[in-house]
């Protein structure tokens, strides 16, 4: 049998929180636009429609259709190791845990990312909105981080995380400029004009 792995990340901009990368792993015969009709890049869905192909995500992995796995990596070590460093170091360990025998998968990544050299793997722009399996991993990735912020906004409510989602809209400049940072801002992305 041969596997499909689709790759993505969600948040890679943010002032605060986390960067999310999501993997999932499918059969090469399994029709994933006929499973998730609604499916496409997480961008341009609403956040209703993005929570319901999450819902149905999650039934699909316990009927054993699907394997996902979404990966956090927390603010303090994006600051440490830079972005670029950390979403590399995550695609490569969730891959070591989710596909043990590389030679039946076929790795596509959106964008530039890139999964390590031993992987058979294709890399492509815009593949968020053309290959369904980074759709999929697109969407749970993206779910995954939005409901994270969402629980971050009831520890720091003087935030309003559950809006921007750490995005560095106007508001949420202007409350760092009124609080300061808090634990989960990433310090290095933060740069407020005097």
């Amino acid at each position: 049998m041969k596997w499909i792995v689709g790759i993505d990340e969600a948040g890679r901009g943010p002032l605060a929180g986390p960067v999310a990368i999501g993997i999932v792993v499918v059969a090469e015969t399994l029709d994933l636009l006929a499973l998730f009709p609604t499916l496409n890049d997480s961008k341009k869905l609403s956040e209703k429609k993005r929570e319901e192909i999450f819902v149905r995500l999650q039934e699909e992995i316990q009927k054993g259709t699907v394997v996902s796995l979404v990966t956090l990596v927390r603010a303090e070590k994006i600051d440490a190791k830079g972005i670029a460093v950390c979403i590399r170091e995550a695609i490569a360990n969730s891959l070591l845990k989710m596909v043990p025998n590389p030679l039946d998968h076929t790795v596509y990544l959106d964008g530039s990312l890139k999964a390590p050299e031993h992987y058979t793997q294709e890399t492509v722009i815009g593949g968020d909105a053309l290959i369904p399996a980074i759709m999929l991993a697109s969407v749970a990735a993206k779910v995954t981080r939005d409901r994270y912020m969402k629980g971050q906004a009831k520890l720091y409510p003087e935030y309003l995380f559950e809006q921007h989602k750490g995005y560095g809209t106007k508001a949420h400049m202007e409350k760092i400029k009124q609080h300061g940072m808090c634990a989960i801002h990433r310090r290095s992305f933060v740069h407020l004009d005097s």
